[in-house]
């Protein structure tokens, strides 16, 4: 069972599928130890024995990690919610072309986490009735990761989405140091970030670094 006295959102590492093994294992224990407050694996290439492996060896991390701390960091699995269920991940991320949000959650149950991408300003209306846990807007800004996007939200649509949507938004597209203040001020629960964790030469002080910037954004909020 997911504790949900916390905000699982507020960063969230999806992984790249391009990256090996090894280095997949040591972007997600850095991050771990940076303090990554969930992690989805996202493989794109169709095979679902690496899936399941790339899988259950991050899962093993964020046991170990839950075991050392008790701090719990939500494994989520992108599209595939056969493979969610194999390993059995903390949830599943969907997009606008996979399986249908219905059939998901009764495959999932009740207590397993399900997100949903966003791509237009009707997706976004439509979600209000589905039985999801959370957004993922894509994309707030132009990125190298996904090219094949319907839009760019941007900040003012970012802004319109939070005003509307009923469940957590987690914005993604983009996002780095730079403008992730403005992502978070404009009314994201949680930012999705890829290369700005992934790439990074140093992934645990990368993840920190933009930590600290969310934090500051709120405490900013709060005065």
């Amino acid at each position: 069972m997911i504790t949900r006295n916390h905000n699982p959102y507020l960063l969230y590492l999806v992984t790249d599928d391009q990256q090996s093994l090894s280095r997949l294992e040591h972007v997600v224990r850095e991050a771990v130890a940076g303090g990554v407050t969930m992690v989805q694996i996202r493989e794109k290439h169709g095979d679902v024995r690496a899936f399941i492996q790339r899988a259950q060896t991050i899962k093993a991390i964020l046991q170990q990690a839950y075991t050392a701390t008790g701090r719990h960091i939500p494994l989520i699995i992108n599209d595939r919610v056969d493979v969610a269920l194999a390993v059995d991940a903390d949830g599943v991320h969907l997009g606008q072309t996979d399986m249908p949000v219905a059939l998901a959650r009764q495959l999932l149950g009740k207590d397993k986490l399900l997100g949903l991408s966003i791509e237009t300003e009707q997706q976004l209306i439509d979600c209000a009735s589905l039985p999801i846990d959370y957004i993922g807007l894509s994309a707030i800004f132009a990125t190298a990761t996904k090219t094949n996007l319907i839009t760019h939200w941007g900040l003012e649509g970012l802004q319109r989405a939070a005003a509307i949507c009923p469940f957590p938004i987690v914005a993604i597209g983009g996002i780095n140091h730079t403008n992730l203040t403005e992502v978070m001020t404009a009314g994201a629960d949680g930012i999705a970030i890829v290369s700005a964790i992934s790439h990074a030469d140093n992934p645990c002080q990368a993840t920190v670094e933009i930590l600290a910037a969310i934090s500051a954004n709120k405490q900013h909020q709060n005065k």
